[in-house]
């Protein structure tokens, strides 16, 4: 007769550790055992596995980061080698005149020297770019190196020491801020074609990341709709946001009005329905920190953009701090951009542009400059820009696609250099070229 009898068990159940168990007898009576793997998902249960799958995700957010930084400096070094073409055929030039004065009169020569002398500047610059795109490439090359380890240690856990593998995640982060940061501030001079993101909610909204920097929140916030909303979604990373899972709930004490909210240093800041207060809501907290009324700000579609949607106040944070664009009867319907304090909302300093804010598309803010649109719908482009460093202004020409033909929200965030857009119920990235001249000592 055979007999089934289970042999000892190494744990008390396969969902703790492998366990065995007889099947059957041989001839001589000696057990045939089975052995029973743990299930599957033991290790996620495992600290170390949790605490991978961070790290895993924490280089993944890296590399996009890498991805954005690295387009960006292509395109500026691109830029800057055209640039070093044409110095060099003007230097080729010169060289000819000067060793066959006959050649050119003295017109000429001196237009030659002039023009030699406005790019001479530029020399400095392409050194820095060319440093820069050298970096990257070495940082490229360790974000994939790590990579190829964390998936390693995925296949054989405990190999490698937890505590030095985050380190590392730290030290490549902080160095990848430090790299972004390094190329500084500079005037706008290109938009990327657009990048869609995600479809989902109604014509109008606004979505968002935090603009703090340095930052390693890589949650995103997304809020849909234009008036009495109160209700923020928030996603713990941008993968999270394109799948549509592992969210959170926020339900605001007071109702907002237009798209113009901003995330800064873990805080919303947005315009409290019906009213020209502003409201600072921390989300950790979950609680009201500080609300102040903008004085004599208009609001429930007094100046609106062009869109309309109580856009009549719009906040917004670049490498400078906190913003807010909107304008007052006084000051005739004309843009203002005030500099704000992020702690208790006071305002710091105000610039009136001389803008008609209801012929604006939207607006968004770069290294203390506020660029204009001049549409929402199709066919709009970038084309006015006010310094606030200079107080003054010009009339741009930067063209972008405008893919869905409605823009309701468009944030600069400075930590990740992208625009933010809602676009018709689409949200949509839009990378930014930046450049600057830098001025040689004797200039």
């Amino acid at each position: 007769m055979l007999v089934v009898m289970p042999c000892k068990g190494l744990y008390p159940s396969p969902e703790e550790g492998w366990e065995i168990y007889s099947s059957a007898q041989d001839a001589d009576g000696k057990c045939i055992c089975t052995v029973v793997a743990p299930v599957q998902n033991m290790c996620n249960r495992d600290p170390r596995s949790k605490q991978l799958r961070q790290l895993m995700e924490k280089v993944q957010n890296i590399s996009q980061s890498m991805e954005v930084l690295d387009l960006r400096t292509y395109r500026d070094l691109q830029y800057v080698r055209n640039t070093e073409s044409l110095m060099k055929v003007v230097d080729g030039k010169l060289k000819v005149a000067s060793d066959n004065p006959r050649s050119v009169n003295s017109k000429g020569l001196q237009e030659l020297k002039d023009k030699v002398t406005q790019l001479l500047p530029l020399l400095p610059v392409l050194e820095q770019y060319k440093t820069d795109a050298k970096m990257i490439l070495k940082l490229r090359e360790e974000v994939r190196n790590l990579s190829l380890v964390l998936i390693a240690i995925q296949e054989e856990m405990g190999a490698y020491d937890y505590e030095e593998l985050r380190q590392r995640v730290l030290l490549l982060e902080t160095r990848l801020h430090s790299c972004m940061q390094k190329l500084g501030c500079g005037k706008l001079t290109g938009v990327s074609n657009p990048i869609t993101v995600r479809a989902s909610g109604s014509r109008f909204g606004s979505w968002m990341t935090d603009t703090m920097i340095p930052s390693s929140d890589n949650r995103v916030w997304y809020m849909d709709g234009y008036f009495k909303g109160r209700r923020v979604l928030e996603y713990r990373t941008m993968n999270d946001f394109i799948k549509g899972q592992n969210f959170v709930q926020h339900l605001l004490p007071h109702p907002w009005a237009g798209t113009g909210h901003v995330v800064f240093n873990g805080s919303l800041y947005y315009n409290k329905y019906q009213s020209n207060i502003i409201i600072k809501y921390h989300f950790r907290s979950r609680s009201v920190l500080v609300q102040r009324s903008l004085s004599g700000a208009g609001y429930n579609n007094t100046f609106p953009y062009s869109w309309g949607g109580s856009s009549d106040i719009d906040l917004m944070a670049d490498e400078n701090g906190l913003w807010a664009v909107y304008t007052t009867i006084p000051n005739a319907g004309n843009i203002i951009v005030s500099r704000m304090e992020p702690q208790s909302l006071e305002v710091l300093q105000t610039w009136d542009t001389g803008f008609p804010k209801r012929s604006a598309g939207e607006s968004f803010m770069i290294c203390g400059t506020l660029y204009v649109t001049n549409s929402h719908l199709a066919g709009a482009k970038i084309y006015f820009a006010y310094y606030t460093n200079t107080s003054t202004y010009e009339y741009t020409d930067i063209p972008f696609h405008n893919q869905y033909s409605h823009i309701s929200m468009m944030d600069y965030n400075p930590r990740e250099r992208v625009l933010y857009t809602w676009n018709n119920g689409h949200q949509v990235l839009y990378n930014v070229t930046l450049f600057q001249v830098i001025k040689t000592s004797g200039d």
